[in-house]
């Protein structure tokens, strides 16, 4: 096809920096309800200049341990659904995230204009409002080209991936169902690389019960969770290999100096780079809970699972890279691709059966700190990019 001018252009004009500005002004942790309530409705205003239904879904309930080994539920923001077209003939998915990890008492709060404004540094500005402005935009500029009646989507835009999705991922399946293809809207790197294959992500709370004693008088008669839970710790550790890392992140328990603690919870998170190795990581945790059950004379619960599955680029997601890197050379954007440790919403989507790109979003770096920053001229150029491979998806399909 030829270049679609008209609707490019208009995607590259949309007002994205204002809004970048004003939904990072607000804090939206993936903690803070107040914050993201109000993000979701700035979002859905904007959104409803789309054709189509736009809805506030709330989320799926959910569940935590605490520092005491007591599960405990967990409510997590809504979620923003958009519906257009669900009887044309190309149906596609775009997702995004509105939470951050900065929460409400974070000194990280505000966004300051770097480079004569040519940067914009502030919280979630580049992961990911950038990316939902430029979204929103992309479709400003598909809805404005003769293809349009040709394409459907589907657009989530969740309260809570920075946590893992646990509260939006049976919306995000639901949606991805029938779907050709899929964009997400995590940052590109600032040089435009996008994120290719991903491993996958379990988080893991193991609830180690064993049994108080006095540690002068009758030590011998406690088992001590502490110690057990430091040995399963160790053991993980040590059977990270190829294609599996294994992180013992935390360990809360113990009590008095005097006492045996009976109660100990292990934090640890696993990533297996394939399908096969989450396998091998599940009958891992299962076998060494046994052993250490076993040999220390404790009860342990395990509480977490694999929310992230493994994300390897197949053949269909392979088409679809193609066709987004040939898009970017056509508009003369230089783009690249490398597998990362990192995980997202893409790999959700990806085990649906969908091939998707998870990287769409502006050019930015240092997320996840304060120096988190967004290149302001990624805004159009990475709105005409998604316009571009949209229409060239409703032309030609994969």
């Amino acid at each position: 096809m030829t270049l679609p001018v008209s609707a490019l252009d208009i995607a590259a004009s949309a007002p994205m920096r204002a809004q970048v500005e004003s939904w990072s002004a607000v804090n939206s942790g993936s903690r803070n309800l107040d914050g993201l309530a109000v993000v979701a409705d700035l979002l859905a205003n904007a959104y409803a200049v789309l054709p189509g239904d736009v809805r506030l879904l709330d989320a799926t309930p959910g569940e935590t341990v605490d520092a005491e080994g007591i599960v405990q539920p967990v409510v997590f923001g809504r979620n923003l659904h958009v519906c257009v077209r669900p009887s044309a003939p190309v149906q596609l998915l775009l997702t995004g995230h509105m939470d951050t990890v900065f929460g409400i008492d974070h000194p990280f709060q505000t966004v300051v204009p770097l480079e004569n404004g040519a940067i914009l540094n502030g919280p979630g500005c580049a992961d990911m409002k950038g990316g939902i402005a430029l979204m929103l935009a992309a479709l400003i500029g598909v809805e404005a080209s003769p293809l349009a009646s040709r394409i459907g989507y589907e657009v989530v835009i969740n309260s809570d991936e920075e946590i893992g999705s646990p509260g939006s991922a049976s919306l995000i399946a639901d949606a991805a169902r029938g779907k050709l293809a899929a964009l997400t809207y995590e940052p590109a790197l600032p040089d435009g690389t996008l994120a290719g294959a991903r491993p996958g992500s379990g988080n893991f709370s193991i609830i180690i019960t064993g049994r108080a004693a006095h540690a002068g008088r009758n030590p011998e008669d406690g088992r001590n969770a502490v110690v057990a839970a430091a040995d399963l710790a160790l053991r993980l550790s040590r059977a990270r290999r190829q294609g599996l890392a294994i992180n013992p992140a935390k360990i809360d328990g113990g009590g008095p100096n005097n006492i045996v603690p009976d109660r100990a919870i292990l934090r640890v998170n696993l990533r297996p780079a394939l399908p096969g190795d989450q396998a091998i990581a599940v009958a891992l945790i299962d076998r060494l809970i046994a052993e250490v059950a076993a040999e220390h004379e404790v009860s342990i619960h395990l509480h977490g699972g694999f929310g992230r599955p493994p994300k390897p680029v197949d053949a269909r997601a392979e088409k679809l890279f193609t066709l987004v890197e040939r898009s970017a050379t056509d508009l003369g954007i230089a783009i690249g691709r490398k597998a990362t440790g990192g995980v997202c919403d893409g790999n959700n989507i990806a085990a649906c059966g969908v091939p998707v790109v998870d990287t769409m979003g502006a050019r930015g770096g240092a997320i996840h700190s304060i120096d988190e920053y967004l290149i302001v001229d990624s805004l159009a150029e990475r709105a005409r990019l998604s316009t571009l491979v949209m229409l060239r998806l409703a032309e030609s399909g994969l």
